[in-house]
């Protein structure tokens, strides 16, 4: 029997946010917990360190005891090789650049020694004591996950500052003074330059993802937001690579910093291994649906936002439940799908680039680039969402006839060795990667108005703040007895809306009855 799936909310209390503590913690004690579905071979896992009883404990590299007890609340014992080698320098109050690749722990590697410098101390209004800065709203959430219970042992406060959603409960947080901000510039200046926060406050300041920030064209104002800290504060900057401006910021805001990489610029991960299958066009639908169709979670990653939107919605009606990830999607319907995709209740995600950097989801099993990236950093970013924290993954790169050259070329660049194979659907190279299908889902088109709407799928009218339904508790059809009376010319504003009007105004006097005004060209009745 087949269940019903629709995209919905996430559940109180959750948030997408929470993926970061969860692969953290994995990050930093090794632990990875397999999918409890049945599911392909097993990918590659890394062996265990033959030194992990001599890694020194976080108590030993010196972090204070109330962060050593927020971790060990959550599992985290053991600190990975970002962290053993920054947390010394940061610790003691040093600048430090740290290079290491997605997913090797970097952020609690700063989120550690900004608690530790922040703690016991006093908040001003409008102020921030520790500033991060990221380049996207879901790395932004994912940060404060990781630092909230860290800042809560130490009696600190922390927030988060990024467009796409209302100012006011930003302002509002603002207004109290919070010691740790973890901000996106471009909302940060819009706040900054209405007078609703101060950097002078500053003690601490973290770049993170410096070489996304740079790629996105951040780079002026994150400038801009540094020439407002002081001078004397304590910098981190945490980067994949050094280049696309990033050199400038280290030598220009960083003071004799102590350097610490963990990984060279290109670093496929070993626990990772990678394919291309050369597929026709015609093959090319159902070998994507295949691929997909397993138990575990797979990430699909698409050119264009259209591409990525109409693929979503052709796999939810095959029965594959399928959440997309772009930037047309508001704030809440992003949060609700990558919660979505946390959690279980849905298996797929299909993401644009913005889901290549600051996503971390536990146990993706499979990556595919159903488009093949331009570069081979984009294409090593995208295929770091699987096989983090040690585990094992798959990444599949699909390459029609005339994308084979330059799949080549892309891999050569990235330091990989695919394995290249030609497959069409039903092919027992896919079987072998995906394992058995997952059961088929019946397909529920939301009726959520941040979804995109369907057909008959008619949204509430809502003008002046007023809803064109009727009130809980009003009779059916009890729609603003004068409105309906006189066919809505502008008469009490009980209701303002027709009587027996459904869905969006018609016409410029419509409109006005609903808002409670008398229509162009007439007087309000006396």
């Amino acid at each position: 029997m087949s269940t019903a799936f629709s995209p919905r909310r996430s559940r109180r209390g959750q948030r997408p946010a929470d993926t970061e503590r969860g692969v953290e913690t994995a990050a930093a004690d090794g632990r990875h917990t397999p999918p409890a579905a049945a599911g392909p071979a097993p990918a590659p896992t890394a062996a265990p360190s033959a030194d992990a009883e001599s890694t020194p404990t976080f108590a030993e590299l010196g972090v204070p005891a109330p962060s050593v007890k927020a971790l060990a609340a959550q599992g985290i014992d053991r600190p990975f090789p970002i962290q053993v080698a920054t947390l010394p320098d940061t610790l003691a109050g040093r600048d430090v650049l740290g290079r290491g690749r997605t997913g090797s722990g970097k952020t609690l590697a700063f989120s550690l020694p900004l608690v530790a410098r922040l703690a016991g101390g006093t908040r001003r209004a409008r102020q921030a004591r520790g500033l991060v800065l990221v380049p996207t709203r879901e790395l932004a959430n994912q940060v404060l996950a990781v630092v909230e219970p860290l800042a809560a042992a130490a009696g600190l406060t922390s927030t988060v500052v990024f467009g796409g959603v209302g100012q006011g409960p930003q302002v509002k947080a603002l207004s109290r003074g919070v010691d740790i901000l973890i901000a996106c510039p471009g909302r940060l200046e819009d706040l900054i330059g209405q007078g609703f926060c101060d950097l002078s406050g500053v003690e601490i300041t973290v770049l993170d993802e410096a070489d996304h920030m740079a790629d996105l064209g951040f780079l002026p104002g994150v400038k801009r937001i540094l020439d407002r800290t002081p001078r004397n504060g304590q910098r981190l900057l945490f980067s994949a690579t050094l280049d696309n401006g990033v050199d400038v910021l280290v030598k220009r805001y960083l003071t004799n910093p102590t350097t610490h990489s963990v990984d060279p610029a290109v670093a496929p991960v070993e626990t990772m291994t990678h394919h291309v299958f050369s597929v026709s066009a015609a093959d090319k639908a159902s070998v994507i649906h295949e691929l997909a169709s397993g138990m575990q979670r797979s990430l699909l990653f698409m050119r264009t936002k259209h591409t990525a939107k109409r693929l979503a919605k052709q796999l939810s009606a095959a029965g594959i439940p399928a959440v997309e990830l772009h930037g047309n999607l508001s704030q809440n319907a992003r949060e609700r799908n990558l919660a979505a995709f946390t959690d279980g209740s849905t298996r797929v995600l299909v993401a644009t680039d913005i889901a290549a950097r600051g996503i971390h989801v536990d146990d993706v099993a499979i990556v595919v680039h159903v488009d093949p990236p331009n570069e081979h950093k984009a294409y090593l970013h995208r295929s770091g969402r699987t096989a983090r924290a040690g585990a094992g993954g798959t990444v599949v790169t699909l390459a029609l006839p005339d994308q084979e050259r330059d799949v080549k070329v892309l891999a050569r660049q990235a330091g990989i060795r695919p394995t290249t194979v030609s497959v069409r659907p039903g092919s027992e190279e896919i079987t072998r990667l995906v394992g058995p299908p997952a059961p088929k889902v019946e397909y529920v088109p939301s009726r959520d108005a941040d979804q995109p709407r369907q057909p008959g799928n008619r949204p509430r009218s809502k003008v002046a703040g007023r809803s064109s339904a009727p009130r809980q508790g009003a009779a059916p059809g009890a729609r603003s007895g004068a409105a309906a009376g006189r066919g809505g010319s502008g008469g009490g504003r009980s209701g303002g809306s027709r009587s027996g009007a459904a869905g969006p105004a018609r016409t410029r006097s419509e409109l006005a009855a609903r808002a409670g005004q008398p229509p162009a060209g007439r007087r309000r009745a006396r």
